[in-house]
């Protein structure tokens, strides 16, 4: 019974994987990322002021910013779709789970290589010790050990567990990133949005929200892509274990 039940299941996802294309809402969010990084992108170069001390590097801030927001919102979501993929036992979780976890690499990535871009001409070197950067560099070690975990140990259930206590972990190191600059004395810049305190002119925070709309718009589109390749390659793994 519990072999028919498989090959069952395996052939429904079969069908889904090769009915499989972009879906219209894949479109829209498409659209929206390409509409936004163009909008954005202009409102960085041709919009926003040059800051006073900054000059032009601060321009790389909008994009720093966005990627460092989305870079932490992933790893929320990582951990929370690890939890209910262990509470419901539905490995579409799970899917969920490591599409956020490669999707969130490539903006934490960025965004440490944009605020050491930042960091050359403003502080004098490309890193310091400062505890926002060492919080988001740990954060960086944990969605590569969280990935390299996962691969290592494959698609089974001690997989799945193993990384929703990593992703607990890690989830931790988020509200320290967002709050270090408060709780520390350090390099980093104050906490720029909801900071009445910050000083930001309206054209420039206007470009920070909007850069930061469009990359969560283009977050969605590529996390919705890798959920569907993380369901590929489940589904890939089930023939091979029907054909041996």
């Amino acid at each position: 019974m519990a072999i028919a039940k498989r090959e069952v299941d395996v052939m429904r996802e079969r069908k889904i994987g090769a009915q499989r294309g972009l879906a219209p809402v894949d479109y829209i969010f498409g659209a929206l990322s390409l509409i936004g990084l163009a909008l954005s992108s202009w409102m960085t170069f041709f919009y926003a002021p040059e800051d006073a001390l900054q000059k032009d590097a601060q321009r790389i801030l909008y994009l720093h910013v966005a990627c460092a927001w989305l870079g932490m919102l992933a790893f929320i979501v990582l951990a929370v779709a690890s939890i209910i993929c262990l509470v419901k036992k539905d490995e579409r979780w799970d899917w969920i789970a490591r599409a956020n976890a490669e999707i969130g690499t490539v903006f934490i990535t960025i965004a440490l290589l944009t605020g050491a871009v930042w960091g050359r001409p403003i502080w004098g070197t490309w890193w310091v010790w400062d505890p926002k950067l060492t919080a988001t560099l740990i954060l960086w070690f944990m969605y590569v050990g969280y990935l390299m975990l996962r691969n290592y140990m494959g698609r089974t259930q001690d997989s799945q567990r193993a990384g929703a206590v990593m992703a607990l972990v890690g989830a931790v190191d988020v509200p320290i990133i967002y709050l270090s600059v408060n709780w520390w004395r350090g390099q980093h810049p104050t906490q720029q949005i909801g900071n009445p305190d910050a000083g930001l002119p309206p054209s420039a925070l206007a470009t920070m929200f909007v850069a930061m709309i469009a990359f969560t718009f283009l977050f969605i589109f590529l996390a919705r892509q890798v959920y569907f390749l993380q369901r590929a390659q489940t589904l890939a793994q089930r023939l091979r274990a029907m054909v041996s």
